[in-house]
């Protein structure tokens, strides 16, 4: 079990910040370098409670299908999403949303359980680890630039 912790200051209202990070648009664009498009579910706009979506992405070499539902949400201060089916044993992905002066702290907790066994704690250790946290931290940089600046309209008018 591997648990990424990630804060993320934003000059932006904490309702603003919080449909940006629901946004199956946003997180395409963010996740362009991998090819990573939604198939099923809801493909596109904000995603709710109980909603799903599926995912086909090329990470680390290896095409993979995951998809997610978000199992719990009290907006604007909160959402995981929760893999239903994929690659990993488990995936947790908690939001946090918190409104500080001059805008929003935005937290992520990222909870999973790597797949295939012994080999995948060492890759864990090895790569995973850091290709996942990479992989969030550029997802809340794009949201972070967006936020602050008129962009966000184009994502959640």
């Amino acid at each position: 079990m591997s648990v990424i912790k990630l804060e993320t200051k934003i000059s932006a209202p904490v309702e603003r910040v919080f449909d940006l990070a629901r946004s199956i648009d946003l997180h395409t664009k963010s996740a362009s370098e991998s090819n990573e498009e939604a198939i099923g579910g809801r493909t596109s706009g904000l995603i709710n409670l109980n909603e799903t979506v599926t995912w086909r992405a090329k990470h680390l070499g290896v095409r993979q299908t995951l998809t997610s539902k978000i199992t719990q949400f009290e907006r604007p201060f909160h959402f995981r999403d929760s893999m239903l089916r994929g690659i990993f044993k488990r995936i947790d992905h908690d939001h946090f949303f918190e409104e500080i002066a001059g805008g929003t702290l935005m937290r992520d907790e990222f909870d999973y359980d790597a797949p295939l066994w012994i080999l995948g704690n060492l890759a864990d250790f090895l790569f995973l680890e850091r290709y996942m946290t990479d992989f969030l931290i550029e997802r809340n940089r794009l949201i972070k630039e967006i936020a602050e600046s008129e962009k966000w309209r184009e994502y959640i008018g």
